[in-house]
């Protein structure tokens, strides 16, 4: 994988930590975000399925991030509301942006 990567981390979050896990997730994007990162996404399913999307520049940004667990955030974050996160990396293959929305 030479090109831009999207890693995704995923889990079952209960219902009575789903607050707390989006104040989290919303606190940690608001500070310095790490090189190579660009877009994150905190997505919500049925059931309290969650995922954390984030696109990197290169698979070697984001492994320079999983290698320091102070900065592997969104594993961490699914740990802290009692969910064990499952990691899967996707290489970006292809890719079409739509048209801004109109003010």
């Amino acid at each position: 994988m030479t090109g831009r990567v999207l890693s995704e981390v995923s889990g079952h979050v209960a219902a009575e930590r789903e607050e707390a896990f989006v104040d989290s997730y919303r606190t940690l994007v608001a500070g310095p975000l790490p090189d190579g990162l660009i877009r994150t996404e905190l997505l919500r399913g049925a059931a309290g399925s969650w995922r954390i999307q984030s696109l990197w520049r290169d698979l070697a940004a984001l492994q320079a991030v999983r290698s320091d667990p102070k900065m592997a955030a969104a594993p961490r974050l699914f740990r802290e509301a009692g969910a064990e996160p499952q990691l899967t990396v996707f290489e970006l293959t292809a890719a079409q942006l739509g048209a801004p929305a109109p003010d």
